[in-house]
């Protein structure tokens, strides 16, 4: 990995708005170097992040996403999943397959990938950002049809790791097609590993998890990309070191202190070339953004790389292998209030920028 992500922006996932453009503005104004497709659920229910990258699943069609369960003893998933294994194998064996088109994101699941890919073939971007829901999440949602999570069939679980994959492949094959010179980074988005210990999911080991997460990085990472893993809540933060990511991403305004109790996992981490994606603005309530300045969160940023420094790890190796986000996606916040914390996620990168020209 390059240190030309050094402090630059991302965008995390969804906004507000109801309007492709609006949206798309967003990105063209505050995340021009690592572009984005947004996710717009408040325009279409089909992307929610639950829903948008079930396309292609064996039985499920949007006419019955909110209402989807993952029935194994029905005669359409039936038919449905040698196919599917089958498509799954040669796509592994050649991107260049054209079965990778039935897993596409379509128009119906996004309103703004067509757009991303256009500005990424007009822009040519060093970087271009695309997601998909985290695995583990993703089985923690969904049903089978006794009501009970994926996360508990072997089988099912292995479908959901699959699409996945084949998700962020066809993900990376467009982002390159636009621009042979971008590389993707494909953020797994897995707010539900935070539940992972928990009194809900006590069956689930962590080494499951992280054997999920790693089958898709490797895809990844394999195909041109960077591998990426969002959490917004207190996490077992060794699961994505040990899943091998090459980005964690995470909310820094909240749970920085319950970060740098892996100081050891993320020394290691970092010295392995990975890199941290610091969620320093935060998204859960407009409130907290109307007090909110670059330069509090400058001193947060200041505040978290002590402690890291505090334990042991160099602060050069830190800054250099930083990136800027907000704390989590921006769709539950006002149009307006979004804007601003797009924007001072910019801004904050910028003044970082500036401070660590070493």
């Amino acid at each position: 990995m390059t240190n030309n992500l050094k402090l630059k922006p991302i965008g995390i996932g969804s906004l507000p708005h109801n309007n492709a453009d609006d949206a798309f503005c967003v990105v063209e104004k505050d995340f021009s170097q690592i572009p984005f497709f947004p996710q717009l659920a408040n325009l279409s229910r089909n992307e929610d992040m639950m829903i948008q990258f079930l396309e292609g699943l064996p039985s499920f069609s949007f006419d019955n996403a909110s209402q989807f369960v993952l029935d194994s003893e029905n005669e359409e998933f039936l038919v449905g999943l040698e196919d599917f294994f089958n498509n799954y194998e040669e796509i592994i064996a050649d991107i260049n397959s054209p079965l990778l088109e039935k897993y596409a994101i379509t128009e119906k699941s996004s309103s703004t990938f067509k757009k991303f890919e256009n500005f990424i073939e007009n822009n040519k971007p060093s970087y271009a950002k695309g997601q998909i829901v985290g695995a583990f999440t993703l089985c923690t949602s969904l049903k089978d049809q006794n009501g009970r999570a994926v996360i508990y069939d072997d089988t099912l679980r292995d479908i959901i790791v699959k699409l996945l994959s084949l998700k962020a492949l066809w993900q990376i094959k467009r982002i390159k097609a636009a621009n042979k010179e971008t590389t993707p980074i494909i953020f797994m988005d897995e707010p539900s590993i935070s539940q992972i210990g928990s009194s809900a999911y006590i069956t689930v080991s962590g080494q499951e998890v992280i054997n999920m997460i790693d089958e898709i990085s490797k895809i990844i990472r394999n195909n041109g990309g960077l591998s990426a893993i969002h959490c917004c809540g207190k996490c077992d933060w060794r699961i994505p070191v040990k899943a091998n990511a090459d980005i964690i991403n995470f909310d820094a305004y909240n749970y920085s202190q319950n970060f740098v109790v892996y100081h050891r996992e993320i020394s290691k981490f970092l010295n392995n070339g990975g890199k941290i994606a610091w969620g320093f603005v935060p998204t859960s309530d407009g409130e907290i953004l109307k007090n909110l300045s670059v330069d509090i969160l400058e001193d947060k940023f200041k505040n978290c790389v002590k402690y890291l420094t505090d334990n042991g790890i160099n602060e050069k190796l830190i800054i250099d292998n930083s990136i800027i986000t907000s704390s989590c996606g921006a769709g539950g916040l006002s149009v307006n209030d979004a804007q601003k914390a797009m924007d001072l996620v910019k801004e904050l990168s910028d003044r970082l920028i500036v401070r660590n020209k070493f």
